[in-house]
């Protein structure tokens, strides 16, 4: 018996034509988008690590002295100065008269920086979070505006609100929170008991005991209250996971 091969030629309409170069165009913008994507992650991966470099530099130039070192006379001024100055930095200081507990003023001296936009800053103690593995400096800014926040944020650590370090009062602490190790990233791990060290420019270090932990809307500002009943505390602020709300940490000097 015969076979009879049959071949079917396939007609290609105008409307298939299409579909194909709509798909096409759907793939080019797909793999576009995807290296897109990538490049942007690497780029903010990079300039995370830059911030975290920047950060530790400043930390290992600062020059605090040892706590209870520096022995001030009522009549005598003591001063204490940085020297370290960086390449391409501002190379300006402030002078900003302390008062002790015995009423011996000290004088501290803080190099001004500034940064790439043009906003200038001095750092004003380190923090230490033993249970995050972290330590970082602590900036101030001159405005305290939300620009201003935001470029000392890519640097390290900022203050806020409040007191100096280590003063009466609640000291309003913010960072960046990069989803990773670094800045304020584990900071809703902390828990109620944990420590935070604070060490001014004098050299003075003081622990910090953390009493509460919660979130709440970025428009509750509730948290940086100075109503402390004469205590020394810190509140470390820090954006969710989905940046939708603020982790507080709240903590009270200890013994």
């Amino acid at each position: 018996m015969n076979q009879i091969l049959i071949t079917k030629k396939l007609y290609i309409t105008p409307e298939l034509k299409r579909k194909k170069k709509i798909y096409k165009v759907e793939f080019f913008l797909s793999v576009f988008v995807l290296c897109i994507l990538v490049s942007a992650y690497i780029y903010a991966e990079y300039d995370r690590n830059k911030s975290e470099e920047v950060s530790q530099e400043i930390l290992a130039n600062l020059n605090i002295p040892e706590e209870d070192t520096t022995v001030a006379d009522n009549n005598v001024l003591v001063v204490v100065l940085n020297d370290n100055i960086q390449d391409g930095e501002e190379q300006s200081r402030e002078a900003e008269v302390e008062n002790t507990p015995q009423n011996k003023p000290i004088v501290v001296n803080r190099d001004v920086k500034q940064t790439n936009n043009g906003y200038k800053y001095t750092t004003i103690a380190t923090i230490s979070i033993p249970k995050l593995n972290i330590k970082y400096p602590i900036l101030d800014g001159k405005t305290h505006s939300a620009e201003e926040t935001e470029a000392l944020l890519k640097i390290s650590l900022t203050k806020f609100w409040g007191p100096q370090p280590n003063e009466i009062g609640n000291f309003c602490i913010v960072g960046h929170n990069y989803r990773n190790t670094k800045f304020f990233s584990k900071l809703s791990t902390l828990e109620i008991g944990d420590t935070i060290d604070v060490t001014d420019l004098s050299g003075k270090t003081i622990k910090y005991m953390v009493y509460n932990q919660y979130v709440v809307d970025p428009t509750d500002v509730s948290c940086t209250s100075q109503l402390t009943e004469g205590r020394k505390e810190i509140t470390l602020i820090t954006c969710t996971l989905d940046s939708k709300h603020r982790t507080i940490i709240k903590a009270v000097e200890t013994n």
